[in-house]
């Protein structure tokens, strides 16, 4: 079993990561990989390492050894705290996360840190809708989504990104404005 939201990986999110991630080079950064399902879309010449804070999760990564074929390195670790030198990752990846970090600005400015200079950051977050009457549903329950799930599913992932002291490069969104994909690059 992947985790519990591995069926809208299968539904929805795959179309999404797939061709937004298979960009990914060199040696790759996964930030809260959860069951590193992202591991799928980058390309096999790339060295993947994931990190998550939830060691649960990890180990369920760690059990889909049928697909973990690369020699991928998986740690626990906080995204707000990377416990990696400066510039030491080509590409840093991370999907559906900033809505859940603490501080998502905080864990940003940490992806742009292990990038190297020349890299690239892709994200793939989910926000607030582009169609008005799905948005005011977001926002009349996001108090109770948060509380839930730990998740700001009403957040705009633009303009956090734009909070953070990256670059973007590049976005652009999809699935009622509810799916944001980011390239960005470090300061």
């Amino acid at each position: 079993m992947l985790g519990r939201m591995e069926w809208l990986n299968r539904l929805v999110t795959r179309r999404y990561r797939q061709p937004h991630f298979q960009q990914a080079r060199g040696r790759v950064l996964d930030v809260a990989c959860g069951t590193a399902t992202n591991a799928r879309y980058v390309p096999d010449a790339t060295e993947y390492v994931g990190i998550d804070v939830s060691v649960d999760m990890l180990e369920q990564a760690a059990a889909n050894v049928d697909w973990l074929t690369r020699g991928e390195t998986l740690r626990e670790m906080d995204a707000q705290n990377l416990d990696f030198e400066d510039d030491s990752f080509d590409t840093v990846i991370s999907s559906l996360s900033t809505c859940t970090f603490p501080d998502p600005v905080a864990a940003l400015s940490e992806m742009g840190r292990v990038c190297a200079p020349d890299g690239q950051i892709l994200l793939l977050e989910h926000g607030r809708s582009s169609v008005g009457s799905i948005a005011r549903f977001q926002d009349w329950r996001a108090d109770a989504h948060f509380e839930k799930h730990s998740c700001r599913w009403n957040q705009e992932p633009l303009d956090v990104v734009v909070e953070s002291p990256l670059t973007v490069v590049e976005s652009s969104s999809a699935l009622l404005g509810i799916i944001t994909a980011i390239e960005a690059r470090p300061e």
